[in-house]
């Protein structure tokens, strides 16, 4: 048999993964000295109430031996770890070094989403169906392997101050953007490994304008699936939502909220739009 496996980084909760037969193991945030894991002992909006105290945040990856306890749960299976980007977090490191501890390594396959959130939930979805349907492990990775190749990430800061403290920006690049009062594109780099600047504009709307140009260009349609994912800001979600769909017809958008870990990187109030070309299977 074979187990999917990820990080809560997948928009999952253990418990909603459990309903789908996917093993989660959820990432950590620390605040107001208490570590919480993310879905299960803390959720977004009760996470942002306590920052609005006046208390900074951290997050961490699942630990090793979290991750090597669900390997072993499944001694007979193979296993198929789809991981947040490794650039952006330790989760991949550690996906790997509990696969080298576990007694069989060679049944448990370790895949570098090179995304997040949404498209990393899809890649798991998609992985999933793949080994409901009776494809073999080592088919199901190459066709994780070629999909994960057509995602692109987009994200608009609230506060500048959450990407230096994560390390995803420089200071100086941040002090500068918080002195100008323009709205910031962010989106990955071409490793995957850090943020760059995609744009700045001076609305909320110029800026998913521009980054529908920049979909139009990437010849984004139906046959891609749209993230649009916030930190409690529902309305400009759905601001997004009503522009790209303006935009392109018949989008397939689908609006929903970061967990804590996130939003410690991104900051309360960040708004991330992200896309990935459909595999045939879940067309």
């Amino acid at each position: 048999m074979i187990r999917i496996v990820s990080d809560s980084s997948s928009l999952y909760s253990k418990k909603d993964g459990q309903a789908k037969g996917i093993e989660i193991a959820p990432l950590s945030v620390t605040i107001n000295n208490n570590t919480y894991k993310e879905y299960e002992d803390i959720q977004t909006e009760e996470f942002i109430d306590i920052i609005n105290e006046g208390h900074i945040p951290s997050s961490s990856q699942p630990s090793i031996g979290e991750v090597l306890e669900i390997y072993s749960k499944y001694p007979q299976d193979e296993i198929i770890n789809i991981s947040m980007a490794d650039g952006l977090s330790g989760t991949y490191n550690s996906a790997c070094m509990a696969r080298n501890m576990d007694e069989n390594p060679e049944r448990i396959h370790v895949i570098n989403s090179q995304t997040l959130c949404g498209p990393q939930r899809y890649l798991v979805d998609l992985a999933t169906t793949l080994a409901q349907n009776g494809i073999e492990a080592k088919k199901i990775v190459e066709e994780i392997n070629e999909t994960l190749d057509k995602s692109k990430s987009f994200l608009i800061p609230n506060d500048f101050d959450y990407l230096v403290r994560s390390g995803r920006l420089s200071p100086l690049v941040g002090k500068i953007g918080g002195l100008i009062k323009l709205v910031p594109v962010m989106t990955l780099a071409e490793d995957k490994k850090s943020l760059v600047k995609f744009t700045t504009k001076r609305t909320f709307k110029r800026a998913i304008q521009r980054i529908c140009e920049e979909m139009i260009e990437d010849k984004v349609d139906s046959d891609c699936k749209i993230y649009i994912t916030h930190a409690c800001k529902e309305e400009l979600a759905e601001e997004a939502k009503k522009i790209i769909l303006g935009n392109i017809e018949n989008a397939d958008i689908e609006v929903k909220l970061l967990g804590p870990a996130f939003t410690t990187q991104g900051g309360p109030g960040c708004v991330a739009i992200q896309y990935i070309r459909k595999h045939e299977v879940l067309k």
